[in-house]
């Protein structure tokens, strides 16, 4: 990464909820580190807030030094509520009772904080307490699956997802159990500082860019790295940096260091597609975003895509959209 200033700051505020579950924070927050480190697009200034300035984790951990809950919270920020265990380890007795003016607090800052230009972010069971504030109304959510039930009764006019990773709507993103709050955090980095930073951050935490069948739609130019094989990354890695260029099977196997043959299998294994295949979805992606964010005309388009023709373009496009490229710019315009 190169020293010069970020192009923009998030601010990220972590409620830190009494019981907090650990990996709730640490898993997105590890996510929000790394993004920082191997990118300067974007910066993501993380603080720790809460109604105690100690609190007794999920594992016994106490957790110090988080501030109070802000007075105002910027435009363009993000709130992230982590979820609590009921029996922390340790635990003696059952403190809930003894935490629910924390609990109060929090809720009572949530409704209070949380306007339009704030993106609301709950882990796990903190979409508890977002459903109290009243949060969720009208909008998609999930939580955690033993959870739900209780979501249901605490927001019935929520529209409650079970057997979701998470979902996103609009500026409310929810996600279900502990390590699904990964799942998120990656997609957000994924929008904030793009599919390549999003990618290098799963491999660090050796973690997969996970979907479910009905969750929000994976990134295109994310196709294809649910693996952890550092020689299908290299060659990945050097298609997405530049997908127009003349990619041949031995040209890649050079640069993930290995035989065509070799490399051809691995794709097929580790990808779930063919080299060619991987090829021709991130000249499609680039054609997309091509399309929708310019005037070229298809010709235009297909060229600096790497296709040898608009036909050949629209032959690939068809293959993963079912509308032409003329739809894509049209849906664009009216947004």
């Amino acid at each position: 990464m190169s020293a010069r200033a970020p192009q923009r700051t998030i601010r990220v505020f972590v409620v830190v909820p009494p019981r907090a579950l650990l990996l709730d924070i640490a898993g997105p927050m590890e996510v929000l580190r790394k993004a920082n480190l191997v990118q300067d697009a974007v910066r993501f200034e993380v603080a720790y807030v809460g109604p105690s300035t100690d609190v007794r984790s999920s594992i016994g951990l106490g957790l110090s030094g988080i501030e109070k809950l802000p007075g105002t919270v910027p435009a363009g920020a993000m709130i992230i509520v982590s979820g609590a265990a009921d029996e922390p380890l340790g635990a003696l007795a059952d403190s809930r009772p003894q935490d629910a003016p924390d609990e109060a607090a929090i809720v009572e800052w949530l409704a209070h904080a949380v306007c339009p230009g704030i993106r609301l972010v709950t882990i796990c069971s903190g979409a508890l307490l977002a459903a109290r504030a009243g949060l969720l109304d009208g909008h998609e959510c999930t939580t955690h699956h033993g959870t739900i039930d209780e979501l249901v009764r605490l927001a019935p006019r929520a529209r409650v997802r079970e057997n979701r990773l998470y979902v996103e709507d609009g500026e409310r993103l929810t996600s279900a159990g502990i390590t699904a709050g990964i799942d998120l955090m990656l997609a957000l980095v994924a929008r904030e500082a793009g599919p390549p930073t999003a990618v290098e951050v799963a491999r660090y935490l050796v973690v997969y860019l996970r979907r479910a069948g009905a969750d929000p739609q994976l990134s295109p130019w994310l196709e294809g790295r649910n693996h952890i094989h550092p020689a299908i990354h290299r060659a990945q890695d050097a298609v997405a940096g530049d997908p127009a260029r003349d990619w041949s099977v031995e040209a890649l196997a050079k640069i993930a260091a290995t035989s065509p043959r070799h490399l051809s299998r691995l794709f097929n294994e580790h990808a779930g597609m063919s080299v060619t295949d991987f090829v021709n979805r991130m000249r499609v992606a680039l054609a997309h975003e091509l399309v929708v964010g310019s005037k070229l005309d298809m010709e235009q388009v297909a060229e600096r895509a790497g296709f040898s023709s608009a036909r050949q373009l629209r032959r690939a496009w068809s293959r993963l959209h079912a509308q032409a490229p003329s739809h894509a710019r049209d849906a664009a315009a009216t947004h």
